[in-house]
């Protein structure tokens, strides 16, 4: 018998194949019929534009006409890239020398990674018309003067989401990989593809949720979030997590982690080998987490105080009765780091009582990747103007919170290229199923906000950037003066953030009145951060001195390789006391609720009995 020649073109069974598409389509109508039936139901077609889109690039165009000259100068320069590459690629046609190409993808574009982009001349062709034409409308876009900061920010940002749209990897006939997988597998690709696409619409209730990992892979507290502990303390906004020592002695000062409430804790502690949770445990330190809840309508009226007092206060009250000690170590990351701040400030500004100044509840506070001044907030702020948060305060008003996965959308078009349009290529075009990958499961793990609180810190921080002024707010009727904190601070930060940018990160390191370190990691928000010292992954940055601007901090700042966490631990070593006897959750005073990681974290965003 013949061996089957490799990469032989399949035909499909033509009766297996009718049955997917009966099926495909009938599930297609009752899609359609449900989204008509939820538009019959709100009342019919939604704001077009919620994103307030279409203002923003009226006025760019209205700029751009009133310099037509510049305009036909750019098209003109467009017109001669063409050329020059019509006349590189007949040569190569016609068997001349290949010549180095006009232009090449950046490095780490994954796009175009196949060899056929490079190897094969009309694919070639396609591949360098595409980049030039996104250089063309990216560099016309930037050029076009007399536009406010805002709404350049606004109509760049979506500018480069189009373009990343269109990129030729995106479509069937232009992609070589889709275009192999199609003839090998006689189109079966397509079909799963399909299939592929109605799961994502049915769980997204006519909304595409794209699927970006193996559901079924990961149980939270099964296989991720694993590290032994306690839950030994809750309220309706957060359960207080003790962990287990594994050491003999622990400092004697205990140290509390405040997640951000936008996501779930446990991307500090996805698996052994990558949990910052289990790592601080090892080293010795005594281990408390903030688990918040994932609110529904009943929470609508929870306000950015209330998270402070239920939150870290009340976990600290808790810390003092498990251990006996009044005063920890804090850690407060991304969103959970702006709330930090806050608490630091509230608690600089309280009244002292009559016996004198009060011992600080916080000995030291250590930042990961947190925004204090929103006056450059990076690409984020694309989506704060008055029109979009009015949008957001009028769905909020109707649920009594902002839907999870909304927040989750707005993330990955920060990365659109990595988290969007590769798994449109990934689960639709090849028809596969998506990598079974933590990271990415805790990615679409994604949680509610509360609409008091929420619009709250839209509002007050983000849009107007009240945080920096002094008295700018008020908690709990205390006016708020990051100035007047003297707590000694670690600030991370990480070279490559798009959701806290590092540069403006540093701007707390001219607010604060205590002493400061400053260190910045490589990568980005989650891996420069989740960068355990055994992956020799990445490296960081290291200064003795604060200098006035980021930019001259880095220019004198020492690169080290590897992993910034043990530098943290020997920092935060010398606030966290002598070493005593390790302490077990289940001994202390407080008793035992429920293992670790509780059930908050185990609610998800869809779980919502008016969702």
């Amino acid at each position: 018998m013949s061996e089957k020649p490799e990469n032989e073109v399949q035909l499909p069974d033509p009766l297996a194949m009718s049955q997917k598409m009966a099926a495909i389509a009938e599930r297609s109508r009752q899609l359609v019929t449900e989204f008509l039936e939820r538009q019959a139901s709100n009342g019919g077609p939604q704001n077009i534009d919620p994103l307030n889109i279409g203002a923003a690039f009226m006025e760019m165009t209205a700029k751009m006409m009133a310099n037509p000259a510049k305009l036909v100068q750019a098209q003109m320069n467009l017109w001669q890239d063409y050329m020059r590459l019509w006349q590189t690629t007949t040569q190569r046609m016609l068997g001349a020398e290949q010549s180095d190409p006009l232009i090449s993808p950046e490095r780490g574009d994954r796009r175009f990674k196949d060899e056929a982009w490079d190897e094969n001349a009309l694919f070639d062709f396609i591949k360098q018309s595409y980049l030039l034409s996104a250089r063309w409308i990216q560099a016309t876009v930037e050029e076009v003067e007399g536009l406010d900061d805002k709404t350049a920010q606004k109509v760049d940002f979506y500018t480069r989401q189009f373009v990343d749209a269109m990129a030729p990897s995106n479509f069937l006939m232009t992609n070589p990989q889709v275009l192999r997988a199609t003839l090998e597998s006689g189109g079966e690709n397509l079909v799963s593809g399909l299939e592929n696409m109605l799961d994502d619409l049915e769980r997204g209730k006519g909304k595409l949720a794209i699927k970006m990992t193996d559901y079924e892979a990961f149980s939270v507290g099964d296989n991720i979030a694993v590290t032994p502990g306690k839950v030994v303390f809750q309220n309706d906004l957060m359960q207080l997590i003790q962990y287990s020592p594994t050491t003999e002695k622990v400092y004697k000062r205990p140290l509390l982690i405040i997640p951000p409430w936008i996501n779930k804790f446990y991307i500090l502690d996805l698996r052994e080998k990558n949990s910052f949770i289990k790592w601080c445990v090892d080293q010795g330190f005594t281990v408390f987490v903030i688990s918040w809840v994932n609110p529904d309508g009943e929470l609508a009226h929870k306000s950015f105080e209330d998270y402070m007092m239920e939150g870290p206060f009340a976990a600290m009250d808790a810390i003092d009765k498990a251990t006996g000690e009044k005063t920890v170590n804090v850690i407060g990351y991304c969103l959970g780091g702006t709330l930090l701040a806050s608490a630091l400030a509230y608690l600089s500004g309280k009244p002292r009582n009559r016996k004198g100044p009060a011992v600080s509840r916080i000995a030291s506070a250590t930042f990961f990747t947190a925004m204090t001044d929103f006056e450059e907030a990076g690409e984020l702020s694309v989506f704060i103007d008055e029109e979009q948060l009015r949008g957001l305060e009028e769905e909020m008003s109707e649920k009594g919170y902002l839907d999870g996965a909304s927040m989750a959308q707005t993330f990955n078009m920060l990365r659109a290229n990595d988290l969007i349009w590769s798994f449109v290529v990934n689960n639709y075009l090849l028809g596969k199923d998506p990598f079974p990958f933590d990271l990415l499961y805790w990615n679409s793990d994604s949680t509610r906000m509360p609409a008091t609180m929420h619009s709250y810190y839209l509002r007050k921080m983000y849009q107007e950037n009240l945080l920096v002024e002094p008295g700018g707010i008020s908690l709990n009727s205390v006016p708020v003066d990051l100035g007047k904190i003297k707590t000694p601070i670690f600030m991370l930060s990480t070279r490559e953030d798009h959701i806290a940018p590092w540069k403006s990160t540093y701007a707390l390191t001219q607010q604060v009145a205590g002493p400061m370190e400053f260190c910045l990691a490589a990568s980005g928000h989650i891996a420069g951060v989740v960068n355990p010292p055994a992956a020799g992954k990445y490296s960081h940055w290291t200064s003795d001195h604060i200098a006035p601007s980021a930019e001259e901090w880095l220019e004198q700042a020492e690169e080290h390789e590897g992993s910034w966490w043990p530098h943290w631990r020997d920092w935060l070593a010398q606030y966290s006391g002598a070493m005593v006897p390790a302490r077990k959750p289940e001994d202390g005073k407080l008793p035992a609720i429920e293992d670790a990681p509780g059930a908050y974290v185990k609610v998800k965003a869809s779980d919502s009995s008016d969702a």
